[in-house]
């Protein structure tokens, strides 16, 4: 896989969307943070560099981006039905931020939307917090020594992504997460 620099992660949610879109599904806002982690993470192994620039947090219900939560917070628990946008600081004019102009991007995040969209809210957040994975990896560490923002960092998620586990035929864990927030 030939690397490309990061992306913006609102545009690379807004194009996870559309993928998710024509593929006759809907995301949640907790769905969306979950396949822009595992489509991030899986391009970071693979590649060597970040898919999104920023970085993830760990929050209760797993990794968040948090330019992405603030970009979608007003769909809340429902699915979301627009996308992520911009705001010129000059003009003042708000756009929708462009999905990246990639075919690499574009054919990692349909593999991801293929393998990882179909699986429910619940199962997405299993697979996110499993053991040994950097969301499990970096909670534990703030239970030792003190953590900024409870970040995962790049290396991190580089070093251990391989460790998610996921289990074809498993179903969701009766009452699916709706939403999420941050560990305070």
């Amino acid at each position: 896989m030939t690397a490309e620099p990061p992306c913006d992660p609102r545009g690379v949610a807004n194009l996870l969307l559309d993928i998710i879109e024509q593929r006759g599904r809907q995301a949640t806002h907790i769905d969306l943070q979950k396949l822009l982690y595992f489509a991030h993470g899986r391009f970071l192994v693979s590649s060597g560099v970040p898919l999104v620039g920023g970085y993830f947090e760990a929050w209760r219900r797993g990794p968040v981006h948090p330019t992405v939560y603030h970009a979608f917070r007003e769909a809340g628990a429902r699915p979301i039905t627009f996308r992520a946008e911009r705001t010129n600081l000059v003009t003042g004019q708000r756009s929708i931020v462009p999905a990246p102009d990639s075919p690499l991007a574009r054919e990692h995040l349909d593999l991801v939307a293929i393998f990882y969209g179909r699986f429910m809210t619940g199962h997405l957040i299993e697979i996110s917090h499993a053991t040994g994975a950097p969301w499990d990896l970096t909670v534990k560490r703030t239970n030792s020594m003190i953590t900024l923002g409870m970040r995962i960092p790049d290396d991190v998620i580089k070093s251990t992504f391989r460790r998610h586990k996921v289990a074809v035929g498993s179903t969701s864990p009766p009452g699916d997460a709706l939403e999420d927030t941050p560990y305070t």
